[in-house]
């Protein structure tokens, strides 16, 4: 049997046990005043929106962003939780580590590296789950020219959107400063878009039987929650207005392979809102979550 050195230490691949956790879904609700929560930049940066319904949308990779700046912010670039896309990285560098922690020989002069067998794939593969955070919680395309093959991550966020149609409000900003000498009796003149208030719905989940492959355990299920909740308090700007995490619903299965449909749990959870005036704070909008007779081995909780 091979090892896998990790951060120093030695991780069996087969045979030592693996902390392993059981399905969930969770849904969440945030929310955003005086904001673009995610801004489309083929239409001019302007908020995401279902040009059909009018609602507020917000991308999953916008939302994994946040848990990964989080992650990075919080945990030491190492044990366990590097984070493989951050800003600036280059990829092949990222897998390139792999091979250097498994292979005696200099990797760093080969432009193209591939497993030699199966056996080291699997090995190869599984230092980046171990290694990177993000890894082994979202899965990776890591079939590059320095190739560490595919994982499909546990993790599954969709898309968020927002309770009632929003309504994106364009101002025009100025500043004093301008780009070229010659003009400086001239003010240059933008254009920001904001949604006065909206409140947005995701629903996610987790897949017991892929974080089993991803060595995906209770820790980083733990990490993800707080992650989740902390994720918009360190990513403040101008552009985003004020965010805020309002709920986060998890449902907990007793097995890996869960004890309900997906959609019939999340059916159990709703929003509505309670004032006849455009909403305008989170005080607004009523969150119905529907405890009762439960399907069997399904638990639910709130943070």
């Amino acid at each position: 049997m091979t090892d896998i050195q990790v951060e120093g230490q030695e991780r069996q691949t087969e045979d030592s046990p693996i902390p392993t956790i059981n399905r969930h879904e969770f849904t969440i609700f945030f929310d955003v005043t005086n904001g673009n929560p995610n801004g489309d930049p083929d239409m001019g940066n302007m908020p995401r929106i279902d040009p059909e319904t009018g609602h507020g949308i917000v991308t999953d990779v916008c939302l994994k962003r946040k848990v990964r700046n989080y992650v990075e912010l919080t945990r030491e670039q190492g044990e366990g939780h590097r984070i493989y896309v951050t800003e600036g990285a280059v990829l092949n560098e990222q897998h390139r580590k792999a091979y250097r922690s498994l292979r005696e020989e200099d990797v760093d002069k080969l432009k193209e590296l591939k497993p030699k067998d199966r056996a080291e794939a699997a090995l190869l593969t599984h230092w980046m789950c171990d290694n990177f955070y993000d890894v082994r919680a979202f899965g990776a395309v890591m079939t590059t020219k320095v190739n560490c093959g595919q994982v499909r991550g546990p993790i599954q966020f969709t898309f968020a959107r927002s309770i009632d149609p929003i309504f994106s409000q364009e101002t025009t900003i100025t500043r004093q400063a301008v780009t070229q000498e010659g003009a400086e009796k001239e003010r240059e003149m933008g254009r920001k878009h904001i949604v006065p208030y909206a409140l947005y719905r995701m629903d996610g989940y987790v897949s017991g039987h892929l974080a089993e492959k991803t060595h995906f355990g209770p820790e980083d299920l733990e990490l993800l929650w707080e992650s989740v909740i902390n994720m918009f308090e360190h990513d403040r700007s101008a552009s985003r207005g004020q965010m805020a995490l309002r709920k986060l619903i998890v449902f907990e299965h007793a097995s890996k392979l869960g004890n309900a449909p997906a959609h019939r749990l999340f059916e159990r959870i709703s929003a509505r809102k309670i004032v006849d005036a455009p909403a305008r704070t989170y005080a607004d909008y009523e969150i119905i979550v529907n405890g009762d007779q439960l399907p069997q081995g399904v638990t639910l909780s709130e943070r």
